[in-house]
């Protein structure tokens, strides 16, 4: 998804995707999948989608190596590109990502305040989501004002987007809940029986954001690149 919406962002400016975009949004993604591999052995999960998580099958010491290892690969890919401000805001996201990951380790079994998980999802989610589409800016040279509005995109979407797949969560499988992990139907619902209101208040919630990203899109001219990603955050409102 963060690749899908950089380039459709990228397309929607008029600029070219060249081999060090593609690069790049590599490394992304090589980020996303350590990150996933090193949450499976902090939560001892025993699938993620339906297939038996790298931990599971190899141990939690092979699976810790090989998430640091796929972490070593994406910055390799990074220096391959060549520019010292992408290292800058690459190191600085996997240091956020991992203070989320803590914070949310320290704070199981507590309801937290709504603005302190805006943060942690923010940390967690929405910041690979800025550094995907910032360091495509970047690589473009883009003008200030481009990157700033791609950045309020990418921080509105990508708290979006953590939102709806915690939501999800509460309605289907409730995992998180019996990991002690809160969410916003929880604090909505003040306990960890899910009401009605909570899960309307999400879904506002949700809605909001979503709301938001599609408004920082207001100062790109209209294309069928623009359109793809209205279309895009419109996928994921739930009405």
């Amino acid at each position: 998804i963060r690749p899908l919406v950089s380039f459709l962002l990228l397309k929607a400016i008029g600029a070219e995707i060249d081999e060090n975009q593609i690069l790049y949004q590599t490394a992304i993604e090589l980020v996303h999948n350590a990150s996933l591999i090193h949450d499976d052995v902090i939560d001892e999960s025993l699938e993620r989608r339906n297939v038996q998580t790298v931990n599971q099958k190899f141990g939690n010491q092979t699976a810790v190596i090989l998430g640091d290892y796929l972490l070593a690969v994406s910055m390799n890919k990074i220096l391959q590109i060549n520019i010292p401000e992408l290292v800058n805001i690459f190191c600085e996201t996997l240091k956020v990502m991992s203070l989320g990951e803590i914070n949310q380790n320290l704070t199981k079994y507590k309801i937290p305040a709504i603005d302190e998980y805006i943060k942690k999802s923010e940390q967690k989610t929405a910041k690979l989501f800025e550094t995907a589409i910032l360091g495509a800016m970047i690589i473009n040279g883009h003008s200030e004002q481009i990157k700033e509005s791609s950045k309020d995109f990418a921080k509105n979407f990508g708290i979006a987007f953590q939102i709806r797949d915690d939501l999800i969560n509460c309605i289907t499988s409730k995992s998180d809940i019996n990991e002690g992990i809160y969410t916003a139907p929880v604090i909505y619902s003040s306990g960890t029986t899910i009401t009605g209101e909570g899960i309307e208040k999400t879904k506002i919630l949700l809605n909001n954001y979503l709301d938001t990203a599609k408004e920082s899109l207001k100062s790109i001219k209209d294309n069928e690149y623009k359109s793809a990603l209205i279309e895009l955050v419109e996928l994921l409102k739930d009405e």
